[in-house]
């Protein structure tokens, strides 16, 4: 996952790059602070190169009207070639809703909205015109043009930490983000707290129980905020504990840290993905270089 650069040449280099390492994908946020903005650096990435998917983790509803999101998805998509992945979420960070002056409403009507949102994005990408009426938005007869590449749309990301955005994504997505809980708005203590893999398990449950006989079809995203390649796996992971106020042993357990050598993160891949069907990897930028003989070990397994 990438989001920033000082320059055009810079973040062609990043998209490029990421191309030529065998990444799949670059993703990026969707932010008001330190980034760049989605559309038009996924636009250019898409540009610059062949194979590449593009996405987001995650479009905030909140920020835009689906209707609008919907049109600039389909045209990415098609000026991709059909290499577009749509992460959409119902919004969380404080500082953006602050900043901006966007009403902050409760959780639960950002999750209604975003809910209707992503019924929006899928109807309008549909064949025929659509028509839509909720609590949020009303859509009558609208014919979504272009059309996407890819039949049906985009593959939808959905995550969350909370068991009510779990379950809508194991029920409305195509890929599913099991990640921290940003409940309180920020990466704080029970975001830090609920990335121990004791709480995977839980969160998974949610997402097996919601999706039921379409579970086998979904695709199940960890991020990773922390990817340390390195020989002395036990001493950097008491390091990067101590600043999380985590010991050791939790932070190589957590399925959104990974510290060791090469051969050990793709050992530890691969077991994620037996026990918890966790396919879709994402680490940041910052790994990109770092972690690449681990994306060249594990390409096509």
């Amino acid at each position: 996952m990438a989001s920033k650069a000082s320059s055009a040449s810079e973040w062609i280099e990043t998209a490029k790059k990421a191309e030529d390492l065998g990444y799949s994908a670059l993703l990026m946020p969707d932010h008001f602070g330190n980034q760049l903005a989605p559309i038009a650096a996924l636009s250019t990435a898409a540009a610059v190169t062949t194979t590449l998917r593009i996405g987001t983790l995650v479009f905030a509803n909140d920020f835009r009207h689906p209707s609008v999101l919907a049109k600039e998805m389909a045209t990415l998509d098609l000026l991709s070639e059909g290499r577009l992945e749509v992460g959409v979420g119902a919004g969380w960070m404080n500082e953006d809703y602050a900043w901006t002056g966007i009403p902050h409403d409760r959780a639960g009507v950002r999750i209604d909205r975003m809910i209707e949102g992503i019924q929006v994005l899928r109807g309008l990408w549909g064949d025929d015109a659509f028509s839509f009426e909720g609590d949020h938005y009303t859509i009558t007869e609208m014919s979504g043009f272009p059309k996407p590449v890819q039949t049906g749309g985009p593959p939808v990301i959905v995550g969350g930490g909370g068991k009510r955005v779990l379950s809508t994504a194991a029920r409305l997505a195509d890929i599913v983000g099991v990640n921290p809980n940003v409940g309180e708005g920020k990466l704080g203590a029970e975001a830090i707290a609920s990335m121990s893999s004791d709480a995977t398990e839980e969160k998974l449950s949610w997402v097996r129980a919601a999706a039921g006989d379409r579970f086998d079809d979904i695709e199940i995203s960890i991020l990773k905020f922390v990817t340390m390649v390195t020989d002395d796996r036990d001493g950097v992971a008491e390091k990067i504990g101590a600043g999380m106020g985590m010991d050791a042993a939790t932070i190589l357990a957590s399925p959104h840290t990974m510290v060791g050598s090469s051969e050990q993160l793709a050992d530890e891949l691969v077991e994620q993905r037996d026990r918890w069907q966790g396919s879709y990897v994402t680490v940041q930028s910052d790994a990109m270089d770092s972690f690449a003989p681990v994306v060249a070990a594990l390409a096509g397994t």
